[in-house]
């Protein structure tokens, strides 16, 4: 049956990952997010990996906010080939619809750069089925901030509700969500889902839960 060997599981391909994302003021929100609270846990022991960069996470009625604290500079970026060099991979469900095997009109995939590429450093690249299909968001909507700051870098950046698609806390308190963090040369970072061994693109089932807490 395993004539080529077993498959190379990992623990969390046993179980779905949850954490706490908590409700992060509007106002003041890039320095609010800096603080310990929001910070995404640290997966890198599932996922056999060495982590570079601390995430954080936050919402509020308006949107999602995160901030990428990296160790390390970046080096180079690209578009539309983002996973080849330095980038941040973001994937939000705002159903947290695990029973698909597929991506549903719930479902995000957003890129930022910390430089720009003819002119690109931010938007949603999101494939859908065609019956799931709808208009993306406008790059002009989505906020980013970065700077350089010792041996690495900040990263801040914001995504309005207004593009996400079915975003409401009022009416749902948990979200689907995964990221990865691409190095120019270097392995990636991830969180709930390694690149590897399944497509995050099109798996939200694997991706974690975030539970918004008020």
């Amino acid at each position: 049956m395993f004539d080529e060997g077993l498959p190379n599981l990992r623990p969390n391909s046993f179980f779905n990952l949850n954490f706490d994302c908590f409700f992060l003021p509007l106002q003041g929100w890039e320095k609010a997010i800096e603080l310990k609270q929001y910070q995404i846990p640290d997966t890198s022991f599932l996922n056999s990996e060495d982590i570079f960069a601390n995430v954080h996470m936050g919402w509020n009625d308006d949107g999602l906010y995160f901030a990428i604290f990296s160790k390390q500079p970046p080096v180079k970026s690209f578009f539309p080939e983002v996973t080849k060099g330095d980038s941040i991979e973001l994937w939000v469900d705002t159903r947290d619809v695990k029973s698909a095997g597929f991506t549903t009109k719930f479902c995000h995939h957003f890129y930022f750069l910390p430089e720009a590429i003819n002119g690109k450093d931010r938007g949603e690249i999101t494939r859908f089925r065609n019956e799931d299909s709808h208009e993306l968001c406008s790059s002009e909507l989505l906020i980013l901030n970065f700077k350089e700051v010792g041996d690495g870098y900040i990263l801040k950046c914001f995504v309005p509700a207004q593009c996400l698609f079915g975003f409401d806390p009022k009416e749902t308190e948990k979200i689907g969500f995964t990221y990865r963090l691409n190095r120019f040369n270097g392995p990636s970072q991830h969180f709930s889902v390694v690149t590897e061994e399944f497509a995050i693109e099109q798996q939200p089932s694997l991706w974690a839960t975030a539970k918004l807490i008020k």
